[in-house]
């Protein structure tokens, strides 16, 4: 069996926390007493998802932003062309250099609209409500809630499926009811999108797309 080859990195922690960053390197956080033998232990016991988690960084480090390549954006393939940076019915133009940054202002003027829709209709279909919705870069999560009832999307949501996109709406509407991740949360959750689980454990995934861009 081939060995994995990995960074621990030691600090003032109490668990252990596993990552593969976007250059496929191993990285262990741990406590900084935990033995060698320990940390090894744990990373053999975690070794099918170090695998896949690497696979997909392959995935992602695949994605190219090329003249001719088709981008998926709310499940609608756009092909790539050199030009002014739009996008348009048919295309997504981008200019000759720095295509990763010009996207990513033009997904976070794209995803508004649609995003602020898709949340009014999931809202009134199930009696929910929000104060407003904004989109924003971030990488750790693809959506967020505060207790005024603003909801944040993360710009490359739009790369997702339309049926993940509705469980993330549904997700960041269920914390204005529950501003945790109880069970009262959970039921609400499962109360609107009975197939919740499944579409969660697939947006999984997909984290890698969280690295798809610039920032």
């Amino acid at each position: 069996m081939e060995s994995i080859d990995y960074k621990v990195v030691r600090g003032r922690r109490r668990t252990i926390v596993l990552n593969v960053d976007r250059n496929g390197e191993v990285i262990v956080r741990v406590p900084i007493s935990l033995s060698g033998e320990e940390i090894a232990r744990f990373v053999i016991k975690h070794r099918r998802w170090i695998e896949r988690r690497k696979a997909l960084r392959l995935e992602h480090a695949r994605l190219s932003f090329a003249d001719g390549q088709q981008l998926s954006l709310f499940g609608k393939s756009y092909p790539i062309i050199t030009g002014d940076a739009e996008i348009t019915d048919c295309a997504v133009c981008l200019p000759a250099e720095h295509r990763e940054s010009a996207l990513e202002r033009l997904l976070k003027v794209f995803c508004l609209e649609p995003m602020v829709r898709l949340t009014e209709q999931i809202a009134l279909r199930n009696g929910l409500s929000f104060s407003r919705v904004r989109i924003s870069s971030a990488k750790s999560r693809w959506g967020s809630c505060n207790r005024n009832g603003v909801i944040a999307y993360s710009y490359r949501l739009s790369f997702l499926s339309p049926d993940l996109i509705e469980y993330i709406v549904v997700h960041e509407l269920c914390h204005t009811l529950y501003f945790n991740h109880g069970a009262a949360f959970w039921r609400e959750v499962l109360r609107i999108l009975p197939d919740a689980k499944l579409r969660r454990n697939r947006l999984k995934s997909y984290s890698y797309l969280m690295d798809t861009t610039e920032n």
